[in-house]
């Protein structure tokens, strides 16, 4: 192929995205990484930090959902950078600022642009990259949110020898404004922008019905393997968000761990999820490329259901296998295994809502989806402390094994469903 190739546009599209998406990850943790020098200098008590982290969780839900829909509706590319470019200048503001009110109103603000980030980078992967590589790269893009968070507290910590933290997110909102127009540059929405044939797969040969491709909304949300999906990701996100939010509490309060026991805990569950989603992203892809996509059952699924059982295999060897006396190493390796297990499935269950919706509604699809395991993340909130604390952790922890190992179940006896969501042609069967 003469001149850039699909190879050099993919690079360098994947590239903004992955620097870009770092950034955006980055400065939505800036005030979670600098809050300790926050409060040396401004007096703000539990209350108020909970209502500033609240403000940002709660626009960034409502946002995401709406970036997906407008990701449909919109040029990507614009979609992406106008997001970093509003996250870039909420910061700078931020750093401006010294009242709870205003904190509250920024990180709200952050929030709504956050959502701005991620649905543009699945519909520009769908478009970019063959169904067989699909998940591989969406795997690989994701790991972008493990590499801010694990090096963004050390970034931050070092920033902080040198600067006050009003710097430091002047500095990380400085960034992600000058990212956000080389992002602007440097990303394309489909291969026709640049003169090359688009990819993705579609019927191109139809007499009948060519004009009428595209599905609407309604036959979306008629469509039941869509809330299939979005009952399972609920679940399974609902369950990791009960592990990485009270593992470490279960630890120490009923098990007799040690503080450093339950935060290398979570640590050990990081690092498995970021092993996880590429590993299931790649797995995958193969079996998709061996087999191809079709309208009943999905290729990813036997994986996925296996990571499924994995969750709930780890969690009830968690909780009933860990006592004071047990060694170090056999819960650093449940955690692994539970991040494997987990954030393999999360990463899977992004790909096939994008890839089993019409084109003209992928990101719409994607956006639903997303928006059910937000529901999951929040029951695994104050509903599940609240069973702890009538209760004990282990019974929570028993539930949400249950609610695991049930939902396994239902998805394997689903598995094959028409998956293929919206219209499908008359003349396949």
């Amino acid at each position: 192929m003469a001149g850039k190739g699909y190879s050099y546009y993919r690079l360098v599209i994947f590239m903004a995205m992955y620097v870009g998406y770092t950034l955006y990850y980055f400065n939505r943790k800036t005030f979670s990484f600098v809050m300790p020098s926050v409060m040396e200098e401004i007096d703000l008590d539990k209350d108020d930090l909970g209502l500033i982290t609240s403000s940002q969780s709660a626009a960034y839900a409502i946002s995401k959902f709406i970036s997906g829909v407008l990701s449909d509706q919109m040029s990507a590319r614009w979609l992406f950078s106008s997001g970093l470019l509003l996250v870039g200048l909420v910061n700078m503001v931020f750093s401006w600022s010294s009242t709870v009110t205003l904190f509250a109103g920024l990180w709200f603000l952050n929030g709504l642009a956050q959502g701005l980030g991620w649905p543009p980078c699945g519909k520009v992967l769908r478009k970019w990259f063959e169904p067989s590589q699909f998940g591989t790269w969406w795997a690989v893009l994701s790991t972008s949110m493990n590499l801010a968070g694990g090096l963004g507290p050390l970034v931050a910590a070092l920033m902080a020898l040198s600067y006050d933290w009003r710097t430091t997110l002047a500095l990380s909102g400085s960034l992600c404004v000058v990212a956000s127009f080389v992002c602007l540059l440097l990303i394309k929405n489909e291969p026709s922008d640049v003169g090359l044939p688009n990819i993705e797969p579609g019927p191109k040969k139809g007499k009948k019905g060519s004009a009428k491709e595209d599905s609407t909304l309604a036959e979306l949300l008629l469509s039941p393997y869509l809330w299939v999906l979005s009952t399972g990701y609920l679940v399974v996100f609902g369950v990791k968000t009960c592990c990485t939010d009270w593992g470490q509490l279960f630890l120490i309060q009923e098990r007799g761990q040690s503080a450093l026991v339950g935060s290398s805990y979570m640590s050990a569950l990081e690092v498995g999820g970021l092993i996880g989603s590429i590993a299931a992203g790649y797995l995958s892809d193969r079996a998709v490329a061996r087999v191809g996509l079709s309208i009943y059952g999905n290729p990813r699924h036997t994986l996925l259901l296996i990571m499924m059982a994995g969750m709930s295999a780890s969690m009830y060897l968690f909780r009933v296998t860990v006592t004071a006396s047990s060694p170090k190493i056999w819960i650093l390796l449940l955690g692994a295994v539970f991040g494997f297990c987990s954030y393999g499935p999360i990463a899977l269950f992004g790909v096939i809502a994008n890839e089993s919706a019409p084109s003209n509604l992928c990101g719409t699809s994607h956006a639903i989806v997303a928006l059910m395991a937000n529901v999951g993340g929040f029951l695994a909130g104050l509903p599940f402390s609240t069973i702890a604390k009538y209760y004990s952790w282990g019974t929570a922890f028993w539930v949400a094994e249950v609610t695991c190992t049930a939902s396994t179940l239902a998805f394997f006896f689903l598995r094959n469903i028409r998956t293929k969501m919206g219209r499908v042609p008359k003349k396949v069967d």
